[in-house]
């Protein structure tokens, strides 16, 4: 049945993927994610924003680079 075997890949694929999203969530603040320079931080009175750029971005690379590794063809 190859339908099966294409679909059981790709829950395989996805929960890889998951797994290490997962890590990087769990011990990000552990290795430095989430604080790094670059990350933008504002904080006022009674307001706080903040977006991890320089963290999002590395994240974003990780992932390329871990998907360009699984699915090469």
């Amino acid at each position: 049945m190859p339908a099966f075997d294409s679909i059981g890949k790709t829950l395989m694929m996805l929960g890889i993927i998951l797994l290490v999203i997962g890590a990087i969530v769990h011990f990000g603040g552990k290795w430095g994610l989430g604080r790094l320079p670059g990350d933008i931080h504002f904080e006022r009175e009674n307001f706080s924003f903040h977006f991890p750029l320089v963290t999002s971005i590395i994240i974003s690379i990780i992932a390329t680079i871990l998907l360009n590794l699984f699915t090469k063809r």
